[in-house]
């Protein structure tokens, strides 16, 4: 009971000098408010409002299906323009795509002559000129097999390949980006808040006080972990039940409580790879050097990216010892999938273990350092 009540009142001590620290707390808040909704809304990578520009130089039935058949939300409303202005216009960013249809487009057509449409893209704008010469090859052929059908009698293709896409039906980025951004927020801020808690300790003299004291390295190392670690657990919950639900109005399809045990769980992992990190540094620059120098890697190979399968078989199997892994494995199949413990069991048994093995190396390591310092 003593050695409870001393880690609750250490904590409590983080707690304060926490909320005294105006550039944590600012970061704190940023990364899981501003933050999240600017990655939301700024990281489009799908088709959405494209500027399109139509050159109908048939002005028939089927030429005039083609342009209305470019609707919002992934194009704007197509302008007419001249075949002249296409390349003036183009080289001011003014369109995106023009559709250029050639004279006697339909009388061809019908005739069986393969006639050409010309497209123009502009590929500075990287992500929707990709999908969207991929839409407009799709939005053409279609028009053009669907009058054909009604034309000639032609019969429809024996298969009808109908998509149905899970979990995120419109491919919206921001419901991937969004919940993203809140669990690389978490190991960030993790490995921040718990890092400079050493380093400011050791920057006031306090670290010094602390040791001579009927304190144990346990004691001072857990009263760290889980006053940040509440820090953290507070502002995750807040942000996805405020700024993701209600701010930004995408669904979380499983349970907020679920993934909040799992949190926890991680944070023992992430907090201690900032007290290893803090024993290490000497001052607040290092232990930034030396966080950019573990995070950046962890963050990139830990599958909130890209797919484990996208890596080499050797890399992706290396970063099965990494607890950020299966943080980001659990976090995708309850926040997206709807998973129950059931699923999620073995990614939290493997954090939990790996953590722990992590944390007894952190503590082991921060002993060392204070029987140093006495």
């Amino acid at each position: 009971m003593r050695k409870l009540s001393n880690i609750f009142w250490l904590g409590t001590k983080e707690l304060r000098s926490f909320m005294h620290d105006f550039v944590l707390l600012g970061l704190v808040v940023y990364a899981f408010s501003f933050a999240v909704i600017t990655q939301a809304q700024s990281n489009s990578q799908e088709l959405h409002n494209a500027s399109i520009g139509i050159v109908d130089e048939d002005n028939s039935v089927l030429s005039r299906r083609i342009a209305h058949a470019f609707l919002p939300p992934y194009f704007k409303p197509p302008q007419p323009i001249a075949e002249r202005d296409i390349v003036p216009l183009m080289n001011a960013g003014k369109y995106t795509f023009v559709v250029d249809i050639p004279p006697n487009f339909q009388q061809d057509v019908l005739g069986g002559r393969r006639p050409q449409i010309q497209v123009d893209v502009d590929a500075t704008a990287m992500v929707q000129a990709g999908l969207g010469s991929g839409y407009t090859d799709q939005i053409i052929t279609t028009e053009i097999a669907n009058f054909l059908s009604h034309a000639e009698g032609t019969p429809l293709a024996p298969v009808n390949l109908v998509v149905h896409i899970a979990f995120n039906p419109n491919v919206t980025t921001a419901w991937f980006t969004s919940v993203m951004g809140i669990i690389n927020s978490v190991t960030m801020l993790a490995i921040i808040l718990s890092g400079a808690a050493i380093i400011r300790e050791r920057e006031h003299g306090t670290m010094d006080h602390l040791l001579v004291m009927p304190l144990t390295p346990f004691e001072i190392a857990m009263s760290k972990v889980w006053a940040n670690g509440l820090v953290i657990t507070v502002a995750v919950g807040l942000s996805l039940s405020v700024v993701v639900r209600l701010i930004l109005a995408i669904p979380i399809a499983g349970s907020i409580p679920l993934f909040m045990v799992g949190v926890v769980i991680y944070l023992f992992f992430a907090t201690a790879i900032g007290i290893f990190l803090g024993t290490v540094a000497r001052s607040m620059p290092q232990l930034g050097l030396l966080y950019m120098l573990v995070y950046m890697p962890m963050n990139m190979l830990s599958g909130s990216n890209t797919p484990l399968e996208s890596m080499p078989p050797w890399l992706a199997f290396v970063m099965q010892a990494s607890p950020s892994t299966h943080f980001v494995s659990f976090a995708q199949s309850i926040l997206y999938r709807g998973a129950g413990l059931e699923v999620v069991w073995p990614q939290f048994l493997a954090t939990a273990l790996i953590g722990g093995l992590f944390f007894g190396l952190a503590l082991r390591r921060f002993r060392s350092v204070a029987a140093q310092v006495t």
